[in-house]
């Protein structure tokens, strides 16, 4: 069925921060979004890509070597096996798109990791 999905309805849905809710699903991808605030874990995904856009707010998004800055209507693909960090000094609302089987800590499971549901 096609239909329009408000991302800004989707999101008032929802409050909890590092709990990804999915809105979509094509070719085997969920299109997630997530409320983020303060910083995850470090952690790498040995299978997928991730892609973050983000909605509202900025993200800094932590590598190895360096470190991204994303603002509103930015976005980074992180490849996999790429080790990363996603911090948010304040709220910050994202989208992501990755594959359904993506765990959101990778290969490092704890207190964090969740599974995604549908909203």
């Amino acid at each position: 069925m096609v239909d329009v999905v408000s991302i800004a309805e989707k999101f008032s849905l929802f409050q909890e921060h590092w709990q990804p809710r999915i809105i979509g699903e094509l070719n085997g991808q969920h299109v997630k979004l997530a409320r983020l605030k303060g910083e995850f874990v470090w952690h790498q995904h040995e299978e997928e890509d991730e892609l973050f856009l983000v909605i509202k707010g900025q993200l800094k998004m932590k590598l190895e070597n360096r470190e991204l800055i994303l603002n509103e209507g930015e976005m980074c693909i992180i490849p996999r096996g790429v080790l990363h960090l996603p911090v948010a000094d304040e709220e910050v609302q994202v989208l992501l798109f990755e594959p359904k089987a993506t765990v959101n800590t990778g290969t490092e499971e704890g207190d964090r990791t969740v599974q995604a549901r549908w909203i």
